[in-house]
């Protein structure tokens, strides 16, 4: 087909580019924007996969490669950059630096290391053993949403800090958790999440007043997309028709 790999590998650097992008806004003090654009890479992500499909050319080992790259970046580096830098709210998370940081350097190194399966093994793999690195960075948003900014359930560093160390933990455990593809029965229920998770930043950047109605419309967005994260947590292994491999870490 025309164009061969060049479309998908195109929306695979603009994946790795927005998760790049995502780093330069947390360090800049703007971590909402930052979430936005890593929500922003789970689409680009779909869209490589989709058009790499469309192409009808088997897939290339230079794309699995650029592809985890540009995870690693997006659902790895960036997410954990969320972790380990606090520009707002310093001061009640100054006292947290230390396990912010290694929280923050666990989360990137399982993410990572669960990609390195993936481009060498785990591609083969028709379902993930182990929570997929976007499905862990939309739950860390989630969280952070809660816990920490905006703080819908109050400011809590030790809840982020244990909910990252969880979510971390779960790209790792040895559980099957399906691929959201066309004909999942969950796939309606993430598509729901990654956009209530932007409605929810989106209306956020404007910074509504407690009570009011864009805030309440930011809440009940968020509330939708941890509801979504759970659904996919809790009831994902259980649409899983036939168990992975015994090998771990077979997906993204």
């Amino acid at each position: 087909m025309r164009g061969g790999h060049f479309p998908a590998n195109l929306a695979t650097l603009a994946n790795g580019l927005v998760g790049a992008g995502a780093i330069v806004y947390v360090l800049a003090g703007n971590p909402l924007w930052a979430m936005l654009l890593i929500v922003s890479g789970i689409g680009f992500d779909g869209l490589d996969g989709f058009l790499s499909r469309k192409s009808g050319l088997p897939p290339s080992a230079f794309g699995r490669v650029a592809d985890s790259v540009s995870d690693a970046v997006t659902f790895g580096l960036a997410p954990a950059t969320l972790i380990v830098v606090h520009t707002t709210q310093a001061t009640t998370w100054s006292p947290y630096a230390l396990p912010s940081v290694v929280i923050g350097v666990a989360f990137a190194a399982l993410a990572i290391g669960r990609l390195v399966y993936f481009t060498f093994r785990g591609y083969k793999h028709s379902d993930f053993f182990g929570a997929p690195t976007p499905q862990a960075a939309l739950a860390l948003i989630a969280l952070l949403l809660f816990f920490d900014i905006p703080s819908f359930a109050g400011t809590s560093p030790t809840v982020v800090l244990l909910g990252a160390a969880a979510i971390a933990v779960s790209m790792v455990v040895p559980l099957p958790f399906p691929k959201i593809r066309r004909g999942s029965p969950l796939r309606p229920v993430m598509i729901a999440t990654a956009v209530a998770t932007v409605v929810a930043i989106l209306v956020l950047q404007f910074r509504p007043a407690g009570g009011s109605a864009f805030y309440l419309l930011a809440l009940g967005a968020s509330a939708v997309a941890a509801l979504g994260i759970l659904a996919y947590y809790l009831v994902g292994p259980f649409t899983v028709r036939a168990p992975p491999t015994a090998d771990a870490g077979g997906g993204k």
